[in-house]
């Protein structure tokens, strides 16, 4: 496996640029188509956190919406209006509701609406399933489907700009896999997508040889999002930024015991192109992974120290990174990831720091997620959260020097 010079550099794509790729989008057609036609942690584990983790800056400033002025309140805006998302997965309740028992907002047409009352205006799809009984049906994971979200999201000023859907699990791809991946690459055409990607990390292995494997998939597959105007993007876990195995003394099965101190994502980034394969922060994993892999013991047998800069990673390789999860926590010494996870804006990460270091704020499109939002005591509640959050992001200001 080669690794690519240069990873961090922007990389060109004609396709992208091609005078009539805003038409393209903007109608909604798929591209051969168109042609045609932060850390606080517990004892033993990192002691203080890298940035200088502290109670999010909305604290400090309030909540409230802010109407694209870049200054005031302090400081240039860190997230632009049209840059502030949410995946669906954090009101997944509301999107799996019946409609006919509640009135509540149920359903993908409802949802929108309601996210764009709070002031979204970007959404990452994760599966685009529903309650059978609201509009258009339980699945609409179809180019009819597609057309039907398509027009929801324009009627309320929303934009789809990822989806943690299909990644073929063969490999060498089989027919029946590249299909289902080319029908899903249509859709976010339909839908408008630059970006399509998975919740998933490329490999749950922590061994050099396997990372290999996947970097020559996730580049036959990037090549083949590229031909469509898309970029494929992975996302990550904990897991993922721990420390790959690539030498010392080997197993029984013969797999390398100790590394030389590079993260998994680490090597990914080094081996895939730059052209093809793209990346998906998900911000509070990295901390937990800044938690929990600060050690690692080296070829020689030693025991080494490197504590992980998630923003760091991301400024280094920043158009690899198109896409954050901007999940939130509070600290936790009980449950092993030094986190829980909290709306955005309520945590002690540090998302003043994490965006000023980053920069690119017209790049990069944060996503706010919560996995815990959605309640079975509570069916208001992911709306509820959505909106605390929403708020919090928009309030988010570059502190002045």
């Amino acid at each position: 496996m080669t690794p690519y010079s240069d990873p961090s550099r922007a990389a060109a794509d004609p396709a992208a640029g091609a005078p009539d790729e805003g038409l393209r989008r903007s109608l909604g057609v798929d591209r051969r188509r168109f042609l045609s036609t932060c850390t606080a942690v517990a004892a033993g584990a990192v002691a203080a956190p890298v940035f200088g983790a502290a109670p999010a800056l909305a604290h400090d400033h309030g909540r409230g919406h802010d109407h694209g002025h870049d200054r005031g309140h302090g400081g240039q805006v860190l997230v632009p209006p049209h840059k502030r998302g949410i995946i669906l997965y954090t009101v997944r309740d509301a999107t799996g509701r019946d409609p006919l028992s509640t009135d509540l907002p149920s359903g993908f047409r409802e949802v929108f609406k309601q996210l764009a009352r709070h002031g979204y205006r970007q959404v990452e799809f994760a599966g685009y399933r529903q309650h059978a009984n609201a509009p258009g049906g339980d699945n609409l994971e179809s180019v009819q489907g597609a057309r039907l979200l398509r027009r929801w999201l324009d009627d309320h000023g929303l934009r789809a700009q990822g989806n943690h859907g299909f990644i073929p699990p063969s490999w060498p791809l089989t027919k029946e896999d590249l299909d289902t991946f080319k029908k899903h690459l249509e859709i976010a055409n339909i839908l408008g997508m630059d970006h399509m990607g998975t919740g998933g990390d490329p490999t749950g292995s922590s061994y050099r040889a396997d990372w290999d494997v996947a970097a020559d998939k996730w580049n036959a597959l990037g090549a083949i999002a590229r031909r469509e105007g898309i970029k494929l993007y992975t996302h990550n876990h904990d897991g993922a930024y721990g420390f790959l195995l690539d030498g010392g003394p080997l197993d029984d099965q013969g797999r390398p015991t100790r590394s030389s101190g590079i993260r998994k994502l680490e090597y990914f980034l080094k081996v895939t192109d730059p052209k093809l394969v793209w990346l998906e922060m998900d911000i509070f994993w990295a901390h937990v992974a800044q938690y929990k892999f600060h050690t690692y013991t080296a070829h020689d047998g030693s025991t080494r120290r490197n504590v992980f800069d998630p923003a760091g990673l991301v400024a280094r390789h920043n158009k690899r990174y198109p896409l954050f999860h901007a999940k939130d926590g509070v600290v936790s010494t009980t449950n092993g990831m030094g986190y829980e996870m909290v709306p955005f804006g309520t945590g002690v990460i540090d998302y003043t720091t994490f965006f000023s270091r980053v920069g690119q704020r017209n790049y990069h499109n944060p996503m706010v997620e919560d996995d815990n939002s959605p309640s079975a005591t509570d069916p208001a509640q992911s709306l509820r959260e959505a909106k605390i959050s929403y708020d919090n992001l928009a309030a988010l200001r570059k502190r002045r020097r």
